[in-house]
């Protein structure tokens, strides 16, 4: 294997644990964000997130020469996804989850890879292989299966369902955006910038819809807003917008289908939330969709090497 070979496997490797350890930690979040909600306002829960998590990811490039965003369109690209990837998908995520269990939230927010795949053409001129859609398709009826049986017959739980796909279509049209616009913006400041952003809104959001609202700052809700703010935002959307720079967004957005088997299980074992059949059933299509829609990216790769290998002998 000569040196080429080498660090493209070694760079396939690195992906793969950076995706592995994202499913890990936004895996756990959902029933972290539930627990926290139960006594903080959700505005105020995710704005306190979102401000730890831009100390914690600015102040680590004090003393490094790292290139700040340069001109308008970076930074316009980072204020607009303060708001679209950050402020308002979580304000909705946080609200949803005092009417609907964790576990439902994570298997509705697995919707997400087929808005992607939808928003792709439209915005990057690039075609999804069609046997990704086929398997997303199918990924998504179960998870439609899911949202009627499980939520139709409560209101709030209804809307909060509904809240969780709003944000689903959002982190979509988000994803892609990063993509074209942040390409060349290093993921620890663009994520760094955003949350500080989105932190503001959200502390604007607070005063004006919770100031009524009381607060109970109980270990358990202290335990799970750090990890939140370490881990799930801090340490995971620097790894997030790093991948994104590697992969495919339809391809990254995958992760959303793994996470909701993990939040499942946690729900389950620490939540004391219950797993019913239709639920098992989503997991395993969902699952499934994953590697179907990886297989079909690499074929379409291996494709379009051999057509270009042909080109070359012909030539």
């Amino acid at each position: 294997m000569g040196q080429a070979d080498h660090a493209r496997a070694s760079l396939t490797r690195l992906q793969i644990s950076g995706y592995i350890l994202l499913c890990l930690i936004w895996g756990t979040t959902w029933l972290a964000i539930r627990i926290v909600v139960h006594d903080v306002p959700p505005l105020k829960a995710a704005a306190i997130r979102f401000l730890i998590a831009a100390i914690l990811l600015l102040s680590s490039i004090l003393f490094r020469k790292t290139k700040w965003p340069q001109g308008a369109s970076q930074w316009n690209a980072i204020l607009i996804l303060s708001v679209t990837v950050m402020a308002l998908p979580y304000a909705l995520l946080f609200w949803a989850e005092q009417y609907v269990t964790s576990a439902m939230t994570a298997l509705l927010f697995s919707a997400m890879p087929l808005a992607v795949a939808m928003f792709t053409p439209l915005m990057m001129h690039r075609k999804v292989p069609r046997g990704a859609v086929y398997a997303l398709v199918v990924a998504f009826g179960g998870i439609l299966a899911l949202f009627v049986d499980g939520l139709s017959a409560n209101r709030r739980g209804l809307w909060g369902g509904i809240a969780v796909l709003t944000a689903v279509v959002l982190s979509s049209w988000s994803v892609i955006f990063a993509k074209k616009r942040l390409q060349d913006v290093a993921p620890v400041i663009s994520t760094g910038l955003q949350f500080l952003f989105a932190a503001v809104l959200l502390f604007w959001g607070t005063w004006a819809l919770e100031s009524h609202r009381q607060t109970n700052w109980s270990k358990q809700a202290i335990a799970a807003l750090a990890f939140l703010a370490t881990f799930g935002s801090a340490a995971a959307f620097a790894i997030y917008y790093w991948l994104l720079k590697q992969m495919q967004p339809y391809q990254l957005s995958t992760i959303s289908l793994v996470v909701p088997i993990i939040a499942l299980m946690e729900g389950y074992l620490l939540g004391g939330e219950s797993i019913r059949l239709i639920m098992i059933v989503s997991m395993v299509v969902v699952l499934g969709a994953v590697g179907m829609v990886l297989r079909a990216e690499a074929a379409e790769a291996l494709v379009g090497d051999r057509i270009l290998f042909a080109r070359g002998e012909a030539e």
